[in-house]
């Protein structure tokens, strides 16, 4: 959704052709096709999980989506990430795994 949303770029004024421009360019971007399915996905994934697992280990859990996050927009989008994000996903990391040994 981020690289799709970089292409369209942002609305210069608040008017209403002016936002009816920028829905155009994003309807027609493919980046931003592909990323709605899959965010849907992710959310019905999560409705499924909670409905296997009790919500004290299925909401922590899914903290581990801030460090698939992270590491997207290094590799795949080439953004600058800083050692104190690093070290926040290494904390998520150790978290996350708390939560499933005492799970």
């Amino acid at each position: 959704m981020t690289y799709g949303m970089k292409q369209v770029g942002e609305p210069e004024r608040f008017r209403p052709r002016e936002l009816l421009r920028f829905l155009g360019k994003a309807a027609c971007n493919g980046w931003i096709w592909i990323a709605v399915p899959l965010m849907a996905a992710s959310f019905y994934s999560l409705l499924i999980l909670l409905s296997w697992a009790p919500i004290s280990l299925v909401i922590p859990a899914s903290a581990f989506n801030y460090v698939v996050g992270t590491f997207g927009a290094k590799y795949l989008l080439k953004e600058d990430v800083t050692i104190k994000r690093w070290v926040g996903v290494l904390m998520v990391c150790a978290g996350v795994t708390l939560v499933l040994i005492t799970g």
